[in-house]
C-alpha cells in the first residue's frame, strides 16, 4: 500500500519530465519598439566605388531577432532620464534630515545599507519649509553664477552612478582562471554627467549663428519630439542601463519576470534593421535615389550644394516625419546619425565573426584618442547623401557630443523569432 501511494504522487512515474508547474510566458512588445526578425544579409556598402572599398567591404553576417526603438530617442524621453537623476539626488539629500525619503528596512525589519530611495514620497521643490529649501539649495547654481537671478538647477551635479558586467572579460582565459572566487572584478562602475552638451550647437559650426538652438533645443516644449543630440556615447550607454533598471524594477515589483537588457545596437544589427529586409538596397527605402517619383526628398540631410531647407528640414525635424522603412522604423537615414555599441576599426569586417558580428573595446580615459572611436551610422541633417546609405560607416569619439548625433535602443528577443511558441512552426 505504501508503495502504491508513493507512486501516485510521482507524476513522472520515474521518468525525466522537467520541472512542472512553471507558467507559460510570452514576451510582451516593449513600448515604442518594433520587432526586427533575425536573418542573414550582405553587410557593407553596395556601391562599386573601388577607392573606398578598402575600408568599406562586404561581409555576409547573421543577426538574431531583436527589438528596436521605432524612432530615435527624443528630447522628452531623454529628459525623463535627466529628471530621474535630478530627483534621486534630491531624495538622497533630503533623506539626511527626513528619513521618509529613504527606505532603510526591508519587509522583515532588517536594515538596508545603503538605503533605497522612496519614490512614493513627493518632492516639493517650491516648499516653504526652510529646512527643505536649504537642503535643496545645494542643487541650484550659486548666486554669482546666475543670470538675472534666475534660480536653475546646476546641471554639473546631475551625475549618474551605474554598473555593467564585462562578460567578455569574464569569459576570457584570465576570467576562467579566477573561477568563482570573486566575480566582483567583472562588475564595472561608471559615473557620468547625464545632461546633454547644448553648446555643441555652437561648437560644431564655426562662424555660424546657432545660439537659439543651444538655448532652447533640449528643454523647450517645442522640441519635445525632436531627437536628442549633444549626448556622447558614454551617456547613451548609461541611458540604456537606466532604462533597463527602470523596467526591471517595475517588473519585479509586480511579480513578473525580467527580460533582456536595453542597449545600443551593434553595427550589424543597425544595418540589418536599416535595410528593412531589402537585399542590396542603397537606402532604407530600397532604391538608389533620395527622392521619390514626385521629386520629394525621402530623408532629412544636406541636399544639393548646401540647400538645407530643400528637403523640408533645416536642422533636425520631429521624429517620424518621413516614411518608415519596411520594418516600420523611422529616420534610419538622415535627421541625426546614431551611435552603435561597436568600436571603429577599418578592418573590422576581416576579423569579426559572421554570427552576431560585434567588435567592442572599452577605452580608458588615459588611452589614445584612436582607441575611443565608436561607429556611427545613418547620416544626419548636416551630411551629404553618401552618409545616408545603409552601408556607410563613420565614427566619432566616445567622449565627444555632437549636435547631429543621437541614438536609439535595442533589446535582444527572448527566443528564436516572434511567433515561435506552442503549436507554431519553426520552418518558414
Amino acid at each position: 500500500m505504501i508503495t502504491i501511494l508513493s507512486s501516485c504522487g510521482d507524476k513522472g512515474r520515474g521518468h525525466l519530465i522537467g520541472v512542472q508547474g512553471r507558467e507559460e510566458w510570452y514576451q510582451p512588445d516593449p513600448f515604442g519598439m518594433l520587432n526586427i526578425p533575425g536573418g542573414s544579409y550582405n553587410m557593407g556598402n553596395n556601391d562599386q566605388d573601388v577607392p573606398y572599398a578598402h575600408v568599406t567591404q562586404s561581409k555576409t553576417v547573421t543577426v538574431q531577432a531583436f527589438w528596436m526603438d521605432e524612432t530615435e530617442i527624443t528630447n522628452n524621453e531623454y529628459r525623463q532620464f535627466v529628471y530621474w537623476v535630478r530627483d534621486s539626488i534630491a531624495r538622497r539629500l533630503l533623506g539626511a534630515a527626513d528619513e521618509t525619503f529613504l527606505i532603510s528596512e526591508d519587509e522583515y525589519g532588517e536594515p538596508i545599507d545603503p538605503p533605497f530611495l522612496n519614490w512614493s514620497k513627493k518632492i516639493k521643490w517650491d516648499s516653504k519649509d526652510e529646512e527643505v529649501r536649504t537642503t535643496l539649495a545645494e542643487m541650484y547654481l550659486p548666486e554669482h553664477e546666475r543670470f538675472y537671478r534666475k534660480k536653475v538647477i546646476d546641471t554639473r551635479k546631475l551625475n549618474y552612478e551605474y554598473y555593467w558586467i564585462d562578460f567578455k572579460a569574464a569569459a576570457s582565459r584570465a576570467g576562467r582562471q579566477q573561477g568563482m572566487v570573486d566575480r566582483s572584478k567583472f562588475i564595472i562602475k561608471g559615473i557620468v554627467n547625464v545632461y546633454p552638451d547644448t553648446l555643441a550647437w555652437i561648437r560644431d559650426f564655426t562662424y555660424a549663428f546657432n545660439e537659439p538652438m543651444a538655448q532652447n533645443y533640449f528643454w523647450h516644449p517645442a522640441y519635445d519630439n525632436y531627437p536628442v543630440v549633444g549626448v556622447n556615447w558614454v551617456q547613451a550607454r548609461a541611458f540604456c542601463i537606466w532604462r533597463t533598471q527602470l523596467l526591471d524594477t517595475y517588473l519585479e515589483s509586480t511579480g513578473q519576470i525580467i527580460v533582456n537588457n536595453f542597449r545600443l545596437p551593434t553595427e550589424s544589427e543597425w544595418e540589418w534593421a536599416a535595410r528593412g529586409g531589402l537585399e542590396l538596397s542603397t537606402y532604407p527605402w530600397g532604391s538608389h535615389y533620395i527622392r521619390n517619383s514626385n521629386g520629394c526628398f525621402l530623408g532629412n540631410y544636406k541636399p544639393l550644394r548646401g540647400n538645407y531647407a530643400d528637403d523640408g528640414g533645416f536642422h533636425t525635424v520631429v521624429v517620424a516625419h518621413y516614411a518608415p522603412n519596411d520594418f516600420g522604423l523611422y529616420d534610419m537615414a538622415g535627421n541625426v546619425a546614431e551611435w552603435t555599441s561597436n568600436a571603429y576599426d577599418e578592418s573590422a569586417y576581416n576579423f569579426t565573426h559572421d554570427l552576431n558580428m560585434d567588435y567592442s573595446y572599452e577605452a580608458k580615459a588615459e588611452e589614445p584618442e584612436v582607441m575611443k572611436r565608436k561607429v556611427i551610422r545613418g547620416g544626419s541633417w548636416k551630411d551629404i547623401g553618401y552618409f545616408m546609405q545603409v552601408g556607410t560607416r563613420s565614427y566619432e569619439y566616445q567622449d565627444t557630443a555632437k549636435c547631429y548625433i543621437g541614438f536609439r535602443c535595442v533589446q535582444t528577443y527572448l527566443g528564436r523569432q516572434k511567433g515561435d511558441g506552442p503549436g507554431s512552426s519553426n520552418v518558414y
